[in-house]
């Protein structure tokens, strides 16, 4: 199976399958001598780590990562850092009434068109189990980037129920379940989201991601621009299928004047008087905050029975059962943290190999 590999010179290589015995990532390209051990790669998958409310799959995964290769006497060696997570919470029962049935919005059919075989067993490769692996990776971009450049995110939409943006509190986001920085709004989804999974639905969400400290130049122009590769990464996301930049859609009913990003000097710094633009043009960074945000679908596996098909080629009913998230848009905000912060270290790694002064 090709596609497992994402990057350039911070490259990553995920493996594993959801109900096999373990999950994992391969990072190379990272420079040696860099602080890196356990417990900086688990702050961060404890923020994926599903079961911790009611509003997220029920599946208890520690999620406890193990640093196999690429590490000695607490800093990176230079060469390839192997990760593992153990799966030790697996119901494979749970999907054996689907393993001739295609469920809608999966990834089953596709899967079994390019390869003739599937893993039913939570959809193996095609599981947002994989993102783990992702997140694991991700943390090792960190490390990368260092403390100067902060990369956070936030939900900004459950259904059809957006946050009020002059409320907006970046503190809150770890107040709730939701990652959402208004706190009036989470406490709306909380009821929102009861009455959906009640009713055996899911729901669809929008997350934003913002990176501040991020220096001017990086991002390769013509086809390896910075928000084109960053569009890329959340697109490999699990359930998104929207990514905007900046302003994003908005853009095209603005004028050109109330689009483009004025500047003036400050203090012998150029200085941007909008940021329309997302913090990225020509595909290289303007030193600006890097705004995007992405579009994650409702949850495919739901307890309403569905019209399918089999492997017979038979008209039948599904019904998924298991545990399920009712959005998964929320344990998307970590993950696609991860991404932006991979994509940023292999961009300024890029940067570093032109002799950039960053």
């Amino acid at each position: 199976m090709a596609g497992n590999s994402f990057g350039t010179l911070f490259r990553f290589t995920t493996w594993g399958e959801s109900h096999g015995p373990a999950i994992g990532v391969v990072v190379d390209g990272v420079p040696p001598r860099l602080p890196l051990a356990e417990p900086d790669i688990q702050q961060w998958l404890d923020r994926r780590r599903p079961g911790q409310s009611r509003f997220t799959t029920q599946r208890r995964e520690p999620d406890t990562v193990k640093i196999l290769s690429g590490v000695f006497d607490g800093v990176t060696t230079g060469t390839p850092i192997q990760l593992m997570i153990e799966n030790v919470d697996q119901r494979s029962k749970d999907y054996r009434n689907i393993a001739d049935r295609f469920r809608p919005g999966h990834a089953d059919y596709a899967y079994w068109k390019k390869y003739g075989i599937r893993d039913y067993r939570g959809g193996g490769r095609a599981s947002a189990r994989e993102t783990a692996s992702r997140v694991a990776a991700g943390a090792v971009a960190r490390q990368v980037l260092g403390a100067g450049i902060a990369i956070r995110g936030a939900l900004v939409q459950i259904g059809p129920h957006r946050i009020d943006r002059a409320a907006w509190d970046w503190a809150a986001t770890g107040d709730n379940p939701f990652w959402c920085p208004d706190p009036a709004m989470a406490a709306r989804w909380a009821d929102y989201l009861d009455g959906v999974r009640k009713s055996g639905s899911s729901a669809g969400a929008v997350i934003e991601l913002v990176a501040s400290g991020v220096p001017a130049g990086l991002g390769e122009p013509v086809y390896d621009k910075l928000d084109g590769d960053l569009a890329r990464a959340m697109m490999t996301i699990n359930a998104v299928k929207g990514v905007e930049i900046g302003a994003g859609f908005a853009a095209a009913s603005l004028s050109g004047e109330d689009n483009s990003d004025e500047m003036r000097m400050q203090d012998g710094q150029v200085a941007f008087l909008s940021n329309n633009a997302g913090g990225i043009l020509g595909g290289i960074s303007t030193g600006q905050d890097i705004v995007l945000r992405f579009a994650v679908k409702p949850t495919s596996s739901i307890l309403k029975p569905m019209r399918t098909v089999d492997a017979a080629g038979n008209d039948v009913e599904i019904e998924t059962h298991g545990r399920h998230d009712p959005c998964v848009g929320i344990r998307a905000v970590p993950v696609g943290e991860a991404m932006l912060a991979c994509v940023l270290a292999d961009h300024l790694l890029r940067y570093r190999a032109i002799g950039g002064a960053v």
